[in-house]
């Protein structure tokens, strides 16, 4: 998923990229490599959204749509790490690894939550211009 630059000024892009898979017997295999460089790469993108997005919900200039679209891209991409951690809890990696994968969950469901605190004050600054 690609979330354009022009969007949100200095968001940059979120990533879900697809691995080579084997289907064997119906299931579908990815090596350990595979698995920890999408953790990697997720990681990554993590650390760079957490750098970019505050600056960019800070910015008295983002439209409330904006707003919308970039929570949505958050959520996405938080329940795809999630996904990521289900599947690397069943293939038994090491605890560190698991470890990693929910802090990088939990700070993509912190930034979606921040979205949409200033969805909400966006919501609720409207509300008040209306009524004065």
């Amino acid at each position: 998923m690609h979330v354009p630059r022009r969007a949100f000024g200095c968001l940059g892009r979120l990533t879900i990229s697809p691995v080579g898979d084997k289907i064997v017997a119906g299931r579908v295999w990815r090596s350990v490599t595979d698995w920890l460089d999408i953790l990697r790469e997720q990681a990554e993108t993590g650390a760079e959204m957490a750098r970019e997005v505050p600056a960019t919900l800070a910015n008295p200039d983002i439209s409330r749509d904006q707003v919308k679209k970039l929570f949505a891209a958050l959520e996405q991409q938080a329940e795809f790490v999630e996904k990521l951690r289900r599947v690397l809890e069943a293939n038994d990696f090491e605890p560190e690894v698991l470890v990693a994968a929910e802090a990088l969950e939990d700070r993509y469901a912190e930034l979606a939550a921040s979205a949409a605190e200033r969805l909400k004050a966006m919501r609720s600054g409207e509300s008040r211009a209306q009524r004065q």
